[in-house]
Order: structure tokens, then sequence, then C-alpha cells
């Protein structure tokens, strides 16, 4: 088969939704094109923004980086990066050591926070603790914390996060099959908060395939860390991810059509059930908590008696 837009004989990809085949110019091409589709049509940023990207030097975070880029390079947009270093040995610096060489390459400011600095803990030693929750609970809660602090510091309007097509599938049948409707109604390519302190979120990969970024990747040859997390294997997302491919094997629309039902129903979600916004603050750190203690706070007095 020729590449089904050039012609080129050199085919990389099948994809399975529209069953195009495309060479690797072409394939690039449509992926760039498509993130930046859903940019405009989800508008997601404003002239004059300063986007701060959650590089953690993974395929995901790299390709918004790269492709966020292109905006930076038509002065629509600022960008600056952070890092969190959640504290897994043998694991996270590999990272860490890549997303500095990319800001570097591009000439960004960057930052690097962590667990252990900000709350004297890593998630390796929660994870040796009898009564831990399990790494991705506390993981979650730590890097969104981390991160929009960060964003607060480096002067951010927004914060760019490479949750991929598959990243956001997941995360709306964990939350259903959990009954979490207050998360439910936060999900989507943008999310916003009546509480000020929390910076403007969005997704520009939100419609590409987990797949199709890994071959994003290597065909425009970026350094990425493609390791995955060592504990990623004990995670109820785990489970839910092999559910849906052997569901996707065979039905190559099943992401897709997932994903559009959600957003058909997001706004009745969010009229029936009511964020619950913070409009406190925590009484350890500062940041917008609904409760006498944020989330983060609450989990390190649980894990360390402070």
């Amino acid at each position: 088969m020729d590449c089904t837009k050039c012609g080129n004989p050199k085919i990389i990809i099948k994809k399975e939704q529209s069953g195009q085949y495309l060479c690797k110019d072409c394939f690039i091409d449509s992926i760039e094109k498509k993130v930046i589709k859903t940019v405009r049509k989800e508008k997601l940023l404003d002239k004059g923004d300063k986007v701060l990207v959650a590089l953690s030097g993974g395929k995901d975070s790299v390709t918004a980086l790269e492709i966020l880029n292109t905006f930076r390079q038509m002065n629509v947009i600022d960008i600056c990066a952070v890092t969190v270093d959640e504290g897994i040995d043998n694991y996270r610096q590999d990272g860490i050591d890549i997303a500095i060489r990319h800001a570097k390459r591009l000439g960004i400011e960057h930052k690097v926070v962590s667990l252990k600095d900000t709350y004297g803990i890593t998630l390796d030693e929660i994870m040796q603790k009898e009564n831990h929750r399990g790494s991705c609970s506390y993981c979650g809660v730590f890097r969104r914390t981390l991160i929009n602090k960060a964003a607060r510091e480096m002067g951010a309007t927004k914060i760019a996060t490479g949750h991929n097509l598959d990243d956001e599938v997941q995360a709306i049948m964990m939350n259903y099959l959990e009954g979490n409707t207050n998360n439910l109604t936060k999900l989507g390519a943008k999310t916003e908060s009546e509480a000020e302190e929390f910076t403007v979120k969005i997704k520009p990969l939100r419609e590409i395939p987990e797949r199709e970024i890994g071959l994003y990747v290597v065909a425009k040859e970026l350094e990425v860390h493609f390791a995955g997390c060592p504990y990623a294997q004990q995670s109820f997302r785990k489970e839910v991810s092999e559910h849906i491919n052997q569901l996707d094997e065979a039905h190559p629309t099943i992401k897709y059509s997932t994903l559009r039902g959600y957003d058909k129903i997001k706004k009745a979600l969010k009229d029936e059930f009511k964020n619950d916004y913070a409009h406190g603050r925590c009484e350890k750190c500062g940041e917008p908590s609904s409760n006498r203690l944020c989330k983060a706070c609450s989990f390190i007095e649980e894990l360390t008696g402070d």
C-alpha cells in the first residue's frame, strides 16, 4: 500500500479508525494538525497566555511541549515547564534529565520540584508504609498540588498536561465505575475552577491515541523516557486500561465513541452535580481547601502524624 495522502510507498502506520495508510511525514503532519484543531475547537489557548507544560520527560508531555512550541514560535503564547520528582529510585531521574535537556533545547524557563523538598517524604518511602492507600492516590494529589503552585510562582495562565485519548477514556470509565460523579464533572479538554488560585488546565493531546504518540516521538526522533512507572502495575487504572484495550481490538472506534459520549453528557453532569469547589484555606500550607486541611496535607498527616 502507498500513503493515502501523498503516494509515498514507505508506510509507517495504518490508522485503524480511518483506514488511512500514512508515510512518516504525513503521519507527523496528521498528528500536529489534529492537536492544533483540538486547541482551536476547544479554545484552549488565548493570545498572550503563558502556558506551563507539566513535563515528565515521557512521550506524552514531550509531544505536548513540541506541538505547543509551534504556537510559541508564532508569538501566540509563551511557554514554561515544571517537572515533578516524586522520588522513585531507578526511574524518575532519567525523565528529569530528559526534561531538562528539552527545556534547554527550546530555551524555556524550567524548574524541578520534589515531594521530598516539599513534604519531606518520597513516593518510595510512602509505599514502604503499611497504611498506604496505593501509589496513584498519593502521586496524583501531590503532583497536582506542586504543579499548581509552580504555575502561580511562574506566572502561568494555563497548565498543559500530556493526557492522551487512552488516559481520558480510562479516567471516564474509572470515575463512572467508582461512582465518582464529582471527578466526572471535572474531566474534559479544559478544566476551570471558581477558586482563582487554581490555574486553568488544558489537554491538547486528548484526541490522540497513546500508540500514535509513541510513534510520533520516534518519527520525530525526540528524546523521551519510555520506561513506565514501576508502581503502575498495581493500579486500578491499569486494570481498566487492559479491559478497554481488549474491547478496542474488536471495536477500533470504541475509545473515540466513549470520549464523544462523555462530551455530550458533560454539561448535564455539571448541572446535576455541582463541583465541591474549595473556598477556604488549608491550615498548614495555605492552599485552597474545603476542609481544615487540603488533600495533600491530610495525606502527610495520615502518613507521618505531623
